[in-house]
């Protein structure tokens, strides 16, 4: 059990002796693997050290938010709770009282080594943030005054933090207020609210979050963990496609610095040798890798006539945007490290530069 962190194993040995380890955030977790996120590779890797020590944690490290907190139980015990493994359905405009606890369904806690193939709503800070909300007796001015202070559109009416009432919006409070409600209760201005599980799939949520602009989420302990926006959904998917965005920039900057440049003997004389039987002609046919294969020659760097630009460090320049390219293509949901991000910002800046200054020979 050499691959096993310590503090995992100090853990494991907590649980054999009947105590119940200290809960952990997913990040510090996964930083017992040396790992800053949950890549494909990394995640497979963590299961099956789990799966060997027989145990998982709850909710699963990889159906939630990477600050959320975890904790480790045998599989035994999570299946003696009733854990259901499957994912479940979404239960909309529906109050805690409505659902027992019998029919609530639970997040899927797999130990093995196949990942959750399912990108889950519970994945996001916000559906992972208790929200401010008031209880139906308070009072109009003070649900106002809350969100404006927070600019909120809509804002929860709970009695506790399972037990929803409804949502008071600005929409709600304009048009009873149009009405002629001369009420001063937020009971009176509530409207029905919209909620999912934690468990249901993000692209199952996005459809109910842009039609009513907001979705709250009840976590797999029945309470309300969290409201979702449209706010929260752009700043997601811009987080997201940045990195896609700037990747494909580079290579496009990439193959106009060589285009024209080389000919197809080259070219080819550069493709993996252990693809050979792939056809390679022109500039737009050669890899990443492959780019960084043909500049290394220094014979090859001469022709782009980049006199100013060092080429070592230009070629390792590349062979980092190569390493992070997988990384992106492979849809790492917790999104890039900050220093990752600036590498690829810092060479397209550079790229861009390049660009115009060719255009100005």
């Amino acid at each position: 059990m050499d691959t096993v962190p310590d503090r995992l194993k100090i853990a494991a040995e907590q649980i054999k002796e009947g105590r119940q380890p200290e809960e952990e955030t997913v990040r510090s977790f996964i930083g017992w693997f040396r790992a800053k996120g949950r890549g494909r590779n990394k995640v497979k890797e963590i299961r099956e050290v789990l799966a060997e020590l027989g145990l998982e944690t709850q909710p699963d490290f990889d159906a939630v938010n990477i600050d959320s907190p975890i904790r480790f139980v045998t599989v035994s015990n999570s299946a003696a709770t009733g854990e259901n493994k499957h994912t479940g359905s979404a239960h909309l405009g529906t109050s805690a009282s409505e659902i027992s606890d019998s029919a609530v369904s639970q997040v899927a806690f797999i130990s093995g080594a196949v990942a959750d193939p399912t990108h889950r709503i519970s994945r996001l800070a916000s559906a992972n943030k208790a929200p401010i909300s008031v209880n139906p007796d308070s009072t109009l001015q003070e649900a106002v005054h809350l969100m404006m202070l927070h600019d909120f559109s809509q804002l929860p009416v709970m009695q506790n933090e399972r037990d929803i009432k409804g949502v008071v919006s600005w929409y709600s409070v304009g048009f009873r207020t149009l009405a002629g409600h001369s009420s001063k209760v937020v009971r009176d201005f509530m409207e029905q609210h919209q909620e999912i599980r934690a468990d249901a799939s993000l692209f199952e949520a996005i459809p109910l979050i842009v039609k009513h602009q907001y979705v709250l989420v009840r976590d797999i302990q029945n309470r309300i963990s969290g409201i979702v926006t449209t706010s929260d959904l752009s700043e997601q998917f811009g987080q997201l496609s940045e990195p896609f965005l700037l990747v494909g920039e580079i290579e496009n900057h990439i193959r106009s610095l060589i285009d024209g440049k080389f000919t197809a003997e080259e070219l080819a004389a550069n493709r993996d040798p252990s693809d050979e039987e792939r056809e390679v002609e022109r500039v737009d046919e050669l890899t990443q890798g492959e780019y960084k294969r043909l500049l290394e020659n220094p014979k090859h760097w001469e022709k782009l006539n980049l006199i100013a630009m060092d080429r070592k460090g230009f070629v390792q320049q590349l062979e980092n945007v190569r390493q992070i390219r997988n990384r992106v293509m492979h849809f790492e949901p917790d999104g890039l490290e900050e220093e990752d991000l600036e590498i690829l910002r810092r060479f397209t800046d550079l790229l861009r530069k390049l660009q115009k200054l060719s255009g100005t020979r």
